[in-house]
């Protein structure tokens, strides 16, 4: 008869939490969670009539993809991917130079706002006054200023924040601690001290009002506005951005985006008309040497032919004179060109691009060498304006001085090739000149004259031509260069984004529902107490005959004897109702009552239980099987000098004197003894199974209060020696893992006829009588519970 206990004998499962379990959990806190909703959902209406209210307005802008002049000469290095240039061209939009630019543009610096119950309403153009700000002088920013006033030529200013900032002259700031008194002065009159520098302009009709302003520095609203606005495609590979702003005024957010894209549009055309007025300046420089060099000639050649009375040349000089003028206007072309040549290399020497001219303004049909120079002009515009967001260390900035570097290595190992070529043509031309002017001695002496003074005037006049021709052309493609970039769809209207009413209510609500909710979800996942009853029953493989109620009222642990009419009682006497169902009919019955570890109540229970027996007129006996701990003597007014260890160590011989009376009927009491040291061995003797055969005989109810299965292992030996084991769970007191310890007994041991008690329960009104079954009335209406 002896169970060796093993680990499998406490196997824990994995038990989890059941969703209906929790399911009646948040049935009962239902008010809980009402009132949680309530309350979110009242912060939500309040955070939605408190949020400073913000729209988003937008609009489309084209952003022309670049092309790049050398694809069909150049290696991948110095060609510029188009998506790239679109990244580019975005975070030059969103750069603070450009937010900067067009602030200047606008006046927002000074912000008006119209008093609200919740919030202030910033209101922008039908404002009842306007500030003007002298900004050269410190002024008051970032807090509310009030202007007041009562008739149509006095106002006061008053200082309604706690904290200012004072903007220097210089752009710095300092705090501004102290709060001054209210300022009064008159509309239009400038009002100066030390905190301020402006003028009040009144432009409404209304004799009496009130307004707040608020002063911005240029800087901090340059960096708001150039972090609010968002660029990105129409479409997935399209070059068509949809650029946005977020703003707390409509009509300021559409004002600010369409001045952004004027002026992005106008950068861009100030950019394209540099290279051409630098070919007209460049060409200016040259002409005006030229132009004295004509007007020199000709009234050179005007006094010879007038005192020499001859005006046309003879058909031979007029030969001649042909000839030697195509070569010349060849030369002087030639070195004009060579003169573009030798200034492009000490540009590029020097890495001074913004001088750089494309040599197509100039007339030189050089493919090659005007792509390159257009690619490096492309190329350097690209950095300048990169340089507006960026710095020299970023890696978009170091890939395109990369570029730079390869292209100027390129340009210059070109420009030496044109150069040399440029000196053979040169030579030969001044070699046919000469040729041409030793023909000359065979013509007349003033015929000879004649060709060398009409031949430098019209030298001069085919240069002179020439220059204007190309000067001509550039102010021509200058006037006629407009943005490659434009504006797709202006800003027009727009959509509050924040605060959203609705948005705010729902999200209010999940939330005023989910902190409960995730509250009793997160309990129960942590849990590792018993709690309720259900969540027992749910788990525990074996019935659960009862529920006990806790003893709240009574020091007496007998509360089947001291208050019968209580609930407690009740409950003892439903448990020895439903054990009616499980044990033979009108026979003697034997059964323990054990616990996991000390302290779950199973001595209360077997106690109240034998006492629940005794009060129906069977002869019951209670043992006190706890020889570790003994308890019950001190309950019955009894002395444990003697008892089951005495009479099981064979101290004491006789069974029946060890058997104590009680001074309730029907109810005898042995008590657990002097604790021995060796009280497992004592239980295993023969003695203590004939002990029980000698009281099933004498007794009609045999109650053994054993010591805790979870700690010692003679109780597993007893469980064979009894009718039915009793295991009792305390509620808020027992671990769920002490459910899978039971189960355990049942599953791997096999043994039968277990049963379970729930005691300790707080509430009374959600008390089972066993089988699962659970009535809400409870023991309420018994007389010791009204006391």
């Amino acid at each position: 008869m002896n169970f060796e206990s093993n680990e499998n004998d406490f196997v824990v499962e994995d038990s989890g939490f059941e969703l209906n379990a929790i399911f009646n959990k948040l049935k009962q806190r239902w008010l809980i969670i009402l009132i949680s909703v309530f309350l979110c959902l009242a912060l939500g209406f309040l955070y939605t009539k408190t949020s400073e209210p913000l729209f988003k307005v937008e609009s489309m802008f084209f952003i022309k993809e670049k092309e790049n002049p050398l694809a069909f000469f150049g290696s991948p290095s110095i060609i510029e991917s188009s998506s790239m240039g679109l990244q580019n061209e975005t975070i030059i939009l969103k750069s603070r130079p450009v937010a900067l630019e067009v602030l200047r543009q606008l006046d927002f610096q000074v912000e008006y706002f119209k008093e609200g119950t919740f919030v202030d309403t910033e209101i922008y153009q039908s404002t009842p006054v306007i500030v003007e700000v002298n900004w050269k002088s410190p002024q008051t920013i970032d807090g509310y200023l009030k202007i007041e006033w009562a008739n149509e030529t006095d106002y006061t200013l008053s200082f309604v924040d706690e904290g200012y900032n004072k903007l220097l002259p210089d752009g710095s700031r300092v705090p501004f601690e102290l709060q001054p008194q209210p300022l009064k002065s008159k509309f239009n009159e400038q009002l100066t001290n030390n905190e301020l520098d402006i003028k009040v302009l009144k432009v409404s009709s209304d004799k009496s009002g009130s307004i707040l302003i608020k002063l911005r520095d240029l800087n901090s609203l340059a960096n708001r506005y150039s972090s609010s606005l968002k660029i990105e495609p129409v479409e997935r590979g399209a070059s068509i951005m949809l650029m946005s702003v977020t703003s707390s005024n409509l009509l300021k957010g559409e004002v600010y985006l369409n001045t952004l894209m004027k002026i992005f549009l106008q950068m861009e055309l100030d950019q394209k008309n540099q290279s051409a007025s630098k070919t007209v300046n460049f060409i200016d420089s040259q002409v005006a040497g030229v132009a004295d060099s004509l007007r020199y000639f000709e009234n050179q050649l005007e006094d010879f032919r007038s005192s020499n009375k001859i005006y046309n040349l003879s058909s031979e000089s007029s030969s001649v004179y042909d000839q030697m003028m195509e070569y010349q206007t060849q030369l002087a072309q030639e070195e004009f060109k060579r003169t573009y040549y030798q200034s492009l290399k000490d540009y590029l020497a020097n890495e001074s691009y913004q001088d750089v001219i494309v040599p197509s303004g100039l007339g030189i049909e050089d493919p090659l060498l005007n792509g390159l120079i257009e690619n490096l002009l492309q190329l350097q515009a690209d950095k300048s304006r990169m340089l507006a967001s960026q710095t020299e260390a970023a890696p978009a900035v170091i890939e395109t001085n990369r570029k730079i570097s390869d292209l100027n290595r390129s340009i210059r190992e070109n420009l030496t090739n044109i150069d040399r070529n440029s000196i053979l043509l040169i030579q030969d031309l001044r070699s046919r000149i000469t040729e041409i002017e030793k023909s000359f001695t065979n013509l007349p002496k003033t015929e000879q004259n004649l060709i060398r003074i009409q031949r430098e005037f019209s030298l001069s006049e085919n240069i002179y031509n020439y220059l204007m021709e190309r000067r001509a052309e550039a102010a021509i493609s200058k006037a006629s260069n407009e943005a490659n970039n434009k504006i797709v769809e202006p800003a027009k209207g727009g959509f509050q984004i924040s605060p959203t009413p609705l948005k705010n209510y729902l999200i209010a609500f999940l939330i005023g529902l989910f902190l409960p909710v995730a509250f009793v979800v997160v309990r129960e996942l942590f849990r590792t107490k018993i709690e309720d009853v259900q969540y027992l029953e749910n788990k525990l493989k074996i019935p659960l005959l009862g529920t006990i109620l806790q003893n709240k009222k009574s020091d007496s642990n007998l509360v089947v004897f001291d208050h019968k009419k209580s609930g407690i009682s009740e409950s003892f006497r439903s448990l020895r109702a439903n054990l009616k169902f499980i044990l033979p009919k009108d026979k003697q019955i034997t059964f323990l009552v054990t616990s996991t570890i000390s302290g779950e109540g199973k001595t209360f229970c077997a106690m109240n239980l034998a006492s629940a027996y005794s009060l129906t007129g069977k002869k019951t006996i209670l043992v006190g099987c706890d020889m570790r701990k003994p308890k019950i003597f001190a309950n019955f007014d009894l002395t444990n000098d003697k008892g089951l260890s005495t009479f099981l160590s064979g101290q004491e011989l006789d069974y029946e004197k060890i058997i104590s009376k009680t001074k309730y009927a029907n109810l005898d009491v042995i008590v657990a003894g002097p604790t021995p040291p060796n009280p497992a061995e004592l239980l295993f003797d023969a003695r203590f199974e004939q002990l029980l055969k000698s009281l099933k005989g004498i007794y009609d109810v045999v109650v053994l209060d054993t010591p805790p299965v979870g700690l010692v292992s003679e109780t597993l030996d007893l469980l064979t020696l009894v009718d039915c084991s009793l295991f009792v769970f305390r509620q808020n007191y027992s671990q769920r893992t002490f459910i899978d310890a039971v189960n355990g007994l049942k599953t791997n041991k096999g043994i039968k006829n277990i049963f379970g008690v729930f005691n300790g329960v707080v509430d009374s009104k959600k008390v089972a009588y066993g089988y699962g079954y659970s009535y809400g009335y409870g023991y309420g209406y018994y007389d010791d519970d009204k006391k």
